[in-house]
């Protein structure tokens, strides 16, 4: 039996290896005989079972992800020039969802990156921009689970609270006092929507050797899919993948099909202001992890880390 769940209080007290038997008992019922081994990393319990399967769970707090991941996988099957993990059970037991997916094949490219050339680096951006194009060029009428059901109003909401959101991440008050007068004056427009993973990061990418060079050979993590803007996907490859490199973040955006005209001052603002309205956005922390900008304003973070 999985454990009560139904609050975020009581799935944090939960362990990965507490889940263990109740992961078992579930493989042996769906006729997989394989032993899940944790994964460390993720918000949600991830397990390899032998070389070839992944099982996730989704707790009772959080099983609508389920509906979204089940669904970005069925329809991406096949559809992207980069693997995504396939479905081979997905369902509910005691309140918990579940897929039990194919493993991708290689590894996470935030392990390997640290000993990548600059251009074994460069090598994979193309690839990626590439691939955001094909799932942003995806219509399917399954997508329609997808969140928000307005991207306007989802946009507004998050205004709304802007400023208490990065208050809680203990950003500090220099940068909440710029927040409102930056984002309120980047035009957004009014972009037609596309289905976004939203986490597109080194973590979420696997890679292979090839030949001398590394290859682009998967892409998973769809749990935190969203219906949005195309441009709010780059808050997080400008983050998390690119990294403040202006060289790969502009092959990156060349490839997945943007002119040069395209890219400038007024690029750069609006991916930062999508990273400022991101669910996740984590700004305290960026600041530490990333480039330092030449002068403490959102409009100079905008150059350093997005400025193609």
């Amino acid at each position: 039996m999985f454990p009560p769940a139904a609050t975020a209080a009581e799935f944090d007290q939960l362990t990965r290896a507490d889940l263990l038997p109740a992961a078992r008992d579930l493989l042996r019922t769906l006729g997989e005989p394989g032993e899940p081994v944790p994964f460390a990393d993720g918000s949600l319990p991830v397990y390899a079972v032998g070389d070839q399967l992944v099982l996730k769970l989704y707790p009772p707090v959080h099983r609508d992800e389920l509906t979204t991941e089940r669904t970005m996988l069925e329809v991406l099957s096949g559809k992207l020039p980069v693997p995504t993990p396939g479905v081979v059970h997905a369902g509910t037991r005691d309140g918990w969802g579940y897929v039990v997916m194919e493993r991708l094949r290689g590894r996470p490219l935030k392990q390997v990156w640290p000993g990548l050339s600059t251009a074994d680096k460069l090598a994979l951006a193309p690839k990626i921009g590439e691939a955001l194009s094909a799932l942003h060029s995806v219509r399917d009428p399954r997508l329609s689970v997808l969140a928000p059901a307005d991207w306007t109003a989802f946009l507004a909401a998050q205004r709304e609270k802007l400023v208490d959101h990065h208050r809680a991440t203990a950003l500090d008050e220099h940068w909440l006092a710029q927040l409102p007068e930056f984002v309120g004056a980047v035009d957004l427009g009014t972009p037609e929507t596309a289905p976004l993973h939203t986490e597109v990061m080194r973590d979420h990418l696997m890679v292979t050797r090839e030949g001398e060079g590394w290859r682009l050979s998967g892409l998973f993590d769809f749990e935190p899919a969203m219906r949005g803007a195309p441009e709010y996907e780059f808050a997080a490859a400008g983050l998390f993948v690119s990294g403040g490199d202006p060289a790969f973040l502009r092959s990156l955006l060349l490839a997945y099909g943007y002119r040069p005209a395209d890219l400038g001052p007024d690029f750069s603002r609006r991916c930062l202001a999508y990273a400022l309205l991101h669910v996740y956005s984590n700004f305290r922390w960026y600041l530490e992890v990333l480039p330092a900008p030449k002068e403490p304003t959102f409009a100079s973070l905008a150059d350093a880390w997005w400025g193609v």
